[in-house]
């Protein structure tokens, strides 16, 4: 047994020991998400061994709307506070953007290097790169992996790790530029009526 332990921990450590930083690819993602005002298209979000489609949006800085297709379900960043509002229940969970790793894809300028940005691994494949982040001073309240596609760079994917150690990753599809959202399409918009069934329903 203490050989079977000390073999894992040997693995562990080395990949640990191993885990590099391609500076040209921080460069180069950096240069991308600055570049980028607003996104729209699909998604493909797993999470404890289910998936859910969806639409997703985001116009930087700091708004970001993601709109379920089968659960009655928004999460919302207004660019200071992000919204999980669950219509069929009509409540609402709120967190500053600020405190979530996928904060650091919408803020006013993206700085992968000399903020408060951590990148700690790259990954280089054939035609896609990564980076794994976290905030510095926030190591504990999970990280972000963020994929790109390599000709052009482009937005491929992400995955969240949170505090607890649950993974979620989103897959994006589609993604296209676009700057002309509505005015309160950032909002959450709550209508209330009378339902037949003896309650109140919500609906957008």
């Amino acid at each position: 047994m203490r050989k079977i332990l000390f073999a894992i921990f040997m693995c562990l450590f080395s990949v640990a020991s191993y885990a590099t930083v391609d500076t040209e690819l921080v460069k180069q993602a950096e240069k991308y998400l600055n570049s980028i005002t607003g996104l729209t298209g699909t998604f493909v979000q797993t999470a404890n061994g289910k998936q859910q489609n969806g639409d997703f949006s985001m116009l930087r800085p700091g708004r970001v709307r993601l709109d379920y297709d089968d659960m009655p379900v928004q999460l919302i960043s207004d660019g200071a506070d992000l919204y999980f509002f669950d219509k069929a229940l009509d409540q609402i969970t709120t967190v500053p953007i600020t405190s979530t790793p996928a904060g650091i894809l919408v803020r006013k300028n993206i700085d992968l290097q000399n903020a408060d940005i951590n990148v700690v691994e790259t990954t280089d494949w054939k035609n896609s790169f990564a980076l794994k982040m976290n905030l510095k001073g926030q190591e504990g309240l999970g990280n972000m992996t963020v994929v790109f596609d390599k000709s052009p760079v482009k937005l491929n994917s992400w995955s969240v790790v949170d505090a607890t150690g649950a993974k979620t990753d989103v897959a994006f599809r589609g993604l296209k530029e676009k700057t002309n959202f509505g005015k309160n399409y950032f909002q959450i918009s709550r209508h209330k009526t009378v339902s037949t069934s003896g309650g109140d329903d919500y609906y957008d």
